[in-house]
């Protein structure tokens, strides 16, 4: 069955973003992918998006569905027979929306596990909550806007980050399927990013000591983006074991 492309509108995104040891982070990667690294350090993230009238293009927008969702990512890069390509694997997605959680990786790309979000914004601060029904994921996120980066972080210009981020719209997620990845393709009608100051922040992924020895993974960043309307695109399957052709193109 050919997955449909979607459309939606990104009410509100929130990239939170750590920095990382590249060799620890490398070693928690699956093949084929490997880290992209920005002054030495690898890119890692949480991203808690709401989406908007989420539905398949030509479907009308009051069709559209709404929704709370969370991933955890990671910035990477993995080679093709074109040559390499900038991306992003997702070990893991959380969606407040059964539907989502029903259809993800069935009817459109990306497996979906379903939480509860909890949510208070307003006057430019951001308080979010994840919690997911399996119990293995959670994530707490307290942040209000700034005028610039955060001290210290690899992206010292909001410029910087937004290319950082704008020049790897495929995402690569996990699937039941060991070497077998879902892909879609971020394409949107314009581009904002704001940064954010975050007062606290917490992370099942990368909190798990197991995974990221203490001081392997410390906070970086975090930015926001809103009212950007987008289109999902599927990607061929990516299999590691071929490493198969993304199709993507780098910037």
């Amino acid at each position: 069955m050919k997955r449909p492309e979607l459309q939606a509108t990104i009410e509100r995104r929130l990239l939170v973003n750590y920095r990382v040891d590249p060799d620890v982070l490398a070693s928690v990667l699956p093949a084929p992918f490997r880290p992209t690294t920005v002054d030495g350090y690898g890119v890692g993230g949480i991203c808690l998006l709401r989406l908007g009238a989420v539905r398949p293009v030509g479907v009308p927008r009051r069709l559209g569905l709404t929704s709370e969702n969370a991933a955890h990512r990671i910035a990477v890069e993995w080679d093709t027979p074109s040559g390499p390509v900038s991306g992003v694997f997702i070990p893991r997605r959380d969606t407040s929306s059964r539907f989502s959680a029903l259809a993800g990786g069935r009817v459109f790309p990306g497996w979906q596990r379903h939480a509860h979000f909890e949510v208070r914004e307003g006057d430019g601060r951001f308080e979010i909550r994840v919690t997911s029904h399996d119990g293995l994921a959670d994530v707490e996120v307290d942040a209000h806007l700034s005028e610039d980066p955060m001290r210290g972080s690899v992206f010292t210009t909001v410029e910087a980050a937004s290319t950082f981020f704008r020049c790897a719209p495929i995402g690569y997620a996990a699937t039941p399927r060991d070497g077998v990845y879902d892909g879609v393709e971020l394409g949107t009608d314009g581009w904002n990013l704001e940064p954010l100051q975050v007062a606290r922040v917490a992370s099942s992924f990368f909190d798990d000591r197991a995974r990221f020895a203490s001081g392997t993974a410390t906070l970086d960043s975090a930015f926001l983006m809103s009212e950007i309307t987008t289109r999902w695109r599927p990607q061929p399957e990516l299999v590691a074991a071929t490493r198969a052709d993304a199709g993507a193109a780098t910037c």
